[in-house]
């Protein structure tokens, strides 16, 4: 049997290695990859109900809450003192715009001062990664290696994090300070809201004494006072995963009490005054 000729025999292709793609291609395709998991993570926080928006709905509500409850008090103590319906209007627009603009003031200047305090930490953080990244680069490593990564992993992962120093800032925020630098919040639209809410909760018990006469309106703004204790009450439990009925009751009781003490108070009062 005759051997096939050596000449004959396929030869292999040269091994050749891998174009690298150009360095612009792979820093665009890493920023679109993180701006993908930025919004799958947004939406993974909406359906956690971990939003600003939920946040936001939580203050309205106890803002709504503050105004009824204070209002309704003040209301219905000036209406048991018996000094006539226009005293009673008086009073309840007086602690509806005082209490209104305190809530506003206080939102502001506790929401200035946090978000200065944060942003001051913020300012120092993206120095610190400026000026001494390797620092920068093992704190990632340590925060990676107590979420359960592997040294060596975390070692890989902290160098990639320290190419994007936005990331790095972003991760840093959560991690190391403890806050989420796209909710900072506004200071203004916070003392816009307090305003707002509290404004629409003190209004309820008032209306009535606007538009009725003096008897029926006491009535009426004690129903109508306690329908809407009952239901801030109940969308105050849902907020927090609790039996709306639950959430319900023990806000109409709360507001009831408080209403009492003040119906109390001007009770005796008014008879002191007329006596």
């Amino acid at each position: 049997m005759t051997q096939p000729d050596a000449k004959q025999q396929p030869q292999p292709l040269p091994h050749r290695e891998p174009l690298s793609p150009p360095a612009a291609t792979v820093s665009h395709d890493h920023h679109a990859e993180v701006a993908r998991a930025r919004i799958e993570l947004a939406a993974i926080r909406r359906h956690h109900g971990s939003s600003g928006r939920s946040g936001s709905l939580r203050a309205a509500v106890f803002g709504v809450n503050d105004g009824l409850v204070s209002n309704f008090s003040l209301v219905l103590g000036m209406a048991a003192a018996d000094l006539g319906g226009h005293v009673v209007v008086l009073a309840g627009v007086a602690g509806l715009v005082a209490g209104a603009f305190s809530m506003a003031a206080g939102e502001y200047v506790s929401m200035r001062v946090q978000r200065e305090i944060l942003e001051s930490a913020l300012d120092m953080e993206r120095r610190e990664i400026e000026e001494e990244p390797e620092a920068e680069r093992q704190e990632i490593a340590v925060i990676l290696r107590a979420q359960g990564v592997p040294p060596e992993d975390a070692e890989r992962i902290s160098g990639r994090v320290m190419e994007d120093p936005a990331v790095a800032l972003d991760l840093m925020a959560r991690q190391e300070l403890g806050l989420d630098p796209d909710e900072l919040g506004s200071p203004l639209g916070a003392a816009g809201s307090s305003f707002g809410a509290f404004a629409a909760g003190a209004l309820i018990p008032l209306m009535p004494f606007l538009l009725l006469a003096f008897g029926m309106a006491v009535v009426v703004s004690i129903v109508l006072s306690g329908l809407s204790l009952f239901a801030v009450g109940a969308v105050a439990a849902r907020l927090s995963d609790r039996p709306a009925l639950f959430g319900g009751v023990r806000m109409l009781l709360i507001g009831a009490a408080a209403a009492a003490v003040t119906y109390g108070i001007g009770k005796v009062l008014g008879v002191n005054m007329a006596g």
